[in-house]
């Protein structure tokens, strides 16, 4: 049988090795009704003297399993009751938030329960809320993400503590170095019930077949601590990941042009560095960059005969003239760049209709769009920064719309709370002048699903194994030979 105390002590000793709790604490539990949250739950009950904190219940109804799901809502109520915790809790509409959102289920369900988060969090209800995040999900979103492609920052997974706002406020997941296995063995020492989610069992969904019958295959075939061993991996890479940003900080404060880099000291650094400061100065201008086009980069900063420009997303990179220093930045855009004798009239406007797949050039901006049709079978051999920029075809119509924004037009970058005025995002990214009139985006029917130097909504974003994808190029036509 499971030593309760000894478990207990491992649970505590996690929490205090990695600072995720302090004495004072207001800390609202996430429980779903589930093993895992309901352990996490009990779990605290016991360390809150230790721990000196106060608790309260956190609730999401989903609203998706019609009986089910108000049967979780009322199994957590009780919870709460019986251990004399304030509850707080609030129904969503999750289905009717994909449908508006073009989300999956999953992604939509994520999305109001971590707004639901925020909320409490901003109007200091809690300071903390704990996640029931286990071990097991630490292995599988590893796993998924190491078979889209990524570096380090993909292999990090979930991270033990996200910041919320700006009050200090944190999302904190406690029970990462837990397996399931272990907190359903708890929950039966304790005699405490759970509630089971029929959708866990649902492999449409790319996790569920990851946790069924992937794992359990690595497991039997290959790896009998498999789960472990990626968790481990995720833990190392958070731990080199930290490092790398102080290394790339620690760069960033000796260049005293944010958008500049110089070429010689650059391959002066290892190669691991210079792709990370590379990346680094891309994301300062808004540009995220996958491996191929930081390899670009680096193929014009070898070339001592190379002056570029080259095209990147959000951008382009160059070499100026006399000079060995790469310059990304969309505001030295070569669209507007007297010395490629190519200038923008201020009265410059556009449309023009771009077939899926297709392709058309834009001459008031010397630049030509790409729309590729990527089948539904190669979607998931895109690496996770190459993935992000794959909008799903279901969504779109067959024809789309290149055009200059207009005034009033909005549009909904990845990893943003909301849609925003174009006009708004011009100016943080400091775009001035004449192309800032002539900045363009993409249509579909009425919503603005591309714009030059921001990734596509998070919304439309392709779905691995269900659908084609399209993934939009804009192509530099004074870069060409």
């Amino acid at each position: 049988m499971l030593a309760v105390p000894s478990f207990i002590q491992k649970v505590l000793g996690d929490i205090r090795r990695q600072r995720l709790i302090q004495p004072g604490d207001r800390v609202g539990v996430a429980v779903s009704g589930g093993a895992d949250s309901v352990a996490l739950l009990r779990l605290l009950l016991a360390l809150r003297n230790e721990l000196g904190i106060v608790l309260s219940v956190v609730h999401l109804n989903h609203q998706l399993r019609g009986k089910e799901a108000d049967g979780d809502e009322e199994f957590v109520k009780k919870l709460a009751q019986e251990h004399t915790l304030e509850l707080f809790t609030e129904s969503a509409a999750v289905k009717t938030c994909a449908q508006e959102k073009h989300l999956s289920l999953e992604a939509a369900g994520r999305k109001l329960r971590y707004d639901f988060f925020e909320r409490l969090l901003n109007k200091n209800a809690v300071n903390r809320i704990a996640t029931a995040h286990t071990l097991d999900d630490q292995a599988e979103t590893v796993l998924l993400r190491m078979m889209r492609g990524a570096g380090t920052r993909g292999l990090a997974g979930i991270y033990p503590e996200r910041s919320v706002g700006e009050n200090g406020a944190t999302i904190v997941r406690l029970l990462l170095g837990i397996s399931r296995k272990e907190l359903e063995a708890f929950l039966n020492e304790i005699q405490q019930s759970w509630r089971d989610d029929s959708s866990n069992k649902d492999e449409q969904h790319s996790r569920n077949r990851v946790r069924k019958n992937l794992l359990p295959w690595l497991e039997e075939n290959l790896n009998p601590s498999v789960r472990s061993t990626l968790a481990d991996t995720a833990e190392i890479a958070r731990a080199e990941e930290e490092y790398w940003a102080q290394q790339i900080g620690a760069l960033s404060l000796k260049r005293a042009n944010s958008n500049a880099i110089n070429a010689t000291e650059l391959l002066a650094l290892p190669l691991a560095l210079q792709r990370r400061l590379i990346r680094a100065v891309a994301e300062a201008q808004s540009m995220r960059l996958d491996f191929h086009h930081v390899e670009k980069v680096l193929e014009l900063v070898r070339d001592p005969a190379a002056r570029g420009p080259i095209p990147l997303p959000g951008g382009t990179v160059s070499k100026s003239a006399g000079k060995i220093v790469i310059d990304i930045d969309v505001k030295n855009d070569i669209r507007n760049d007297p010395e490629n004798g190519v200038q923008i009239s201020d009265s410059a406007s556009f449309e023009y209709a771009l077939s899926i797949p297709g392709r058309v050039a834009i001459t008031e901006i010397q630049a030509e769009f790409h729309a590729s049709l990527i089948p539904a079978a190669s979607v998931e051999s895109y690496n996770a920064q190459d993935f992000e920029n794959l909008i799903d075809a279901q969504l779109l119509a067959q024809k789309l719309q290149v055009r200059n924004w207009r005034e009033g037009d909005r549009f909904w970058p990845a990893h943003t709370k909301a849609p925003r005025k174009i006009k708004e995002l011009l100016q943080q990214k400091r775009v001035t002048g004449p192309q800032r009139k002539v900045w363009p985006v993409i249509v579909s029917g009425s919503e603005i699903v591309w714009m030059r130097g921001f990734p596509p909504p998070a919304h439309l974003r392709s779905k691995i194994g269900t659908s084609s994808a399209v993934k939009i190029e804009e192509i530099s036509l004074t870069g060409r030979s």
